[in-house]
C-alpha cells in the first residue's frame, strides 16, 4: 500500500505491454490515436445535461452517485446506497461531502479495477488533482474539484468539446418526445452531435407489472390504437420512424436471453390479447418477447436502425434494493449466455439482408471464441460487440482480442462503446481501449504477423472508422 499522502499520477505508459520492445511499438501506435475524436455510439448520458449546460453540483454527484460502477463496490464494502445519495436528487453540501468521503476512505477497494484507472485519470487529467484520495485528503480534493466545477470551462458543453467527442448517442424510451435532442439540433450555438438510441425493452415484455400502462402510453404518443396486435406493431414502427427523424441510427435491446423464435401472427395476436387482459402466462410472455425481438430485426431491415443486443443479465438481482432505489444501481448480475441456436431464427430470416447490422454484446466471455466470433465470421450482418459492463476491463479486453481476432479479424468487431452515465469517465474509458488495442497490435508486430504501418491503420480504424461504420454514424 502507498502512504496516504502519496501523489496521484497515472503513468504515461499505463496498460501498455510490460515487455520493452513491445511497449515501444505500442507507445508509437497509441500516440497516433490518442488525440483522435471519440465516437460514442452507445451510452446513457442524459442529453438535458448539454441542453441546460448547468454547472455540476458537486464532486459526489459527478463521480459517485450516478455511477453504478462506483456505488456497487462501495455497497459491497458495507456502505448503504442511501449513504451514497442514490435516488435522493440534489444533495446539500454536507451530505455531498459525506458521500465523497466514503469514496476516498475506501479508495483501496478499487485497486486493480478499471474503475480505479478511470477515476485516477478523471481526477488527475481533467481536474488537476495531485493528491491520492484517502480519509485525510477527502476534503481538500472535494474543495479543489468543486472550485473547478464553478468555472465555465468545466460546464458540460465545454467538457464535451474538450473531450473531443464527435458523436454521443444516448438511450431513450420509445415514448420520449426527444425534446432535448430537438433543442440541441436547433441551437445555433451548439456544434456537437447528440443522437438518441431506441430502447423498447419494456414494451416487449408482457409480464412486466407496468406493461399494460406502457402500451396505453405508447398508443397515446404514437397516435395509434394499440387495442390489438396490428395496432401495437404499427405504433412501434411509427415511434421508430420518429427516432430516425431525430437522428437515431440504432435500437438497443436487453433481455435475459437472446432467443429470437418467431410466432405465427395468429399466436402472437392471441398472446397479446391475453397480456392486455392480464391473463398471460410466464411461458407465453417469454415466447412473445422472443418473437418481438425477431420482429425488431425485421423493422431494422426496413428502417435501417442498427440492432444491438445486450442480453444475458439478470436485472435487479436483489428485489429489496430495486424496490427502494430503482433500476441501474449496480444490482444486475450476468447470466450464462447461448447465442448459436438463440440467434439462428433471426439470422435465417435476415442474416444476409443488405444493410442489416446486428451488434451482439455479451457479459459471458465464454461465448466469444466458441459462438460469437464464428457467427460474425460468416454472417455479413453480425458484428461482435466489444467488452462492455462487467468485461470492459483491461484483462478482459485483452482476452477478447485474443479470442475473437483469429476467427473474425478486426473488421467484424464494433469498436469501443463506453456505455456510461458518468459523463467525465468517457475519455478515460476510450483511452483505456486505445491503449489496450495498441498493446495487442504491438504484439502482432513484434511477432512479425503485422507490419507496424498496418497496425497503425488498424488502431485508427478501431478508434474511429469501425464504430462509425458499424453504427451507421
Amino acid at each position: 500500500m502507498r502512504p496516504a499522502n502519496s501523489l496521484l499520477g497515472p503513468h504515461p505508459d499505463r496498460l501498455l505491454p510490460a515487455e520493452p520492445d513491445q511497449r515501444a511499438v505500442a507507445r508509437r501506435l497509441y500516440d497516433q490515436v490518442a488525440e483522435l475524436p471519440l465516437i460514442c455510439p452507445h451510452g446513457h448520458v442524459d442529453p438535458r445535461l448539454l441542453v441546460d449546460n448547468l454547472r455540476f453540483a458537486d464532486p459526489a454527484s459527478l463521480f459517485v452517485t450516478p455511477d453504478h460502477y462506483v456505488t456497487r463496490l462501495l455497497h459491497a464494502d458495507g456502505v448503504g446506497l442511501d449513504e451514497l445519495g442514490v435516488g435522493q436528487g440534489p444533495l446539500p453540501e454536507a451530505a455531498a461531502r459525506g458521500v465523497w468521503r466514503q469514496l476516498c476512505e475506501r479508495w483501496e477497494i478499487f485497486a486493480g479495477t478499471p474503475v480505479r484507472s478511470w477515476l485516477e485519470a478523471e481526477l488527475a487529467e481533467i481536474f488537476g488533482v495531485s493528491l491520492r484520495p484517502s480519509a485525510e485528503t477527502a476534503d481538500p480534493i472535494f474543495d479543489q474539484v468543486a472550485e473547478r466545477l464553478a468555472d465555465e470551462a468545466f460546464r458540460p458543453r465545454s467538457l464535451y468539446t474538450r473531450f473531443r467527442i464527435s458523436v454521443l448517442a444516448t438511450t431513450a424510451d420509445p415514448c420520449d418526445d426527444l425534446a432535448a435532442h430537438a433543442t440541441l439540433a436547433a441551437d445555433p450555438s451548439w456544434s456537437g452531435r447528440v443522437i438518441p438510441n431506441f430502447r423498447p425493452d419494456r414494451y416487449l415484455e408482457p409480464q412486466r407489472p407496468d406493461w399494460a400502462a406502457s402500451i396505453r402510453r405508447l398508443a397515446e404518443v404514437a397516435g395509434v390504437d394499440t387495442g390489438d396486435y396490428p395496432g401495437y406493431m404499427a405504433a412501434l414502427e411509427r415511434r421508430r420512424r420518429f427516432f430516425v427523424e431525430h437522428g437515431a441510427t440504432s435500437a438497443d435491446h436487453s433481455h435475459p436471453d437472446a432467443r429470437t423464435d418467431p410466432l405465427a401472427d395468429g399466436e402472437a395476436a392471441r398472446i397479446y390479447r391475453c397480456a392486455l387482459a392480464g391473463a398471460v402466462t410466464e411461458s407465453e410472455a417469454t415466447a412473445f418477447r422472443r418473437h418481438m425481438l425477431s420482429e425488431m430485426a425485421r423493422m431494422s431491415c426496413e428502417d435501417g436502425l442498427v440492432m444491438t443486443l445486450h442480453c444475458g443479465v439478470r436485472r435487479d438481482h436483489h428485489p429489496p434494493t430495486a424496490a427502494r432505489f430503482g433500476a441501474d444501481v449496480g444490482a444486475d448480475i450476468p447470466l450464462r449466455t447461448e447465442l448459436t441456436d438463440a440467434l439462428r431464427p433471426v439470422l435465417e430470416r435476415f442474416g444476409t439482408h443488405p444493410g442489416f447490422h446486428l451488434v451482439v454484446f455479451t457479459a459471458d466471455e465464454t461465448v466469444w471464441s466458441r459462438e460469437l466470433a464464428p457467427l460474425a465470421g460468416f454472417y455479413p450482418s453480425v458484428y461482435v460487440g466489444v467488452p462492455w459492463w462487467f468485461l470492459d476491463a483491461p484483462d478482459a479486453i485483452a482476452r477478447f482480442r485474443a479470442a475473437v481476432t483469429e476467427t473474425a479479424g478486426f473488421t467484424r468487431t464494433s469498436g469501443f462503446v463506453d456505455d456510461t452515465r458518468a459523463f467525465c469517465s468517457i475519455p478515460a474509458r476510450h483511452d483505456m481501449a486505445r491503449r489496450l488495442d495498441a498493446g495487442f497490435l504491438a504484439r502482432l508486430v513484434a511477432e512479425h504477423r503485422l507490419e507496424e504501418a498496418e497496425a497503425a491503420a488498424i488502431a485508427a480504424d478501431l478508434a474511429v472508422r469501425q464504430p462509425s461504420r458499424v453504427f451507421k454514424l
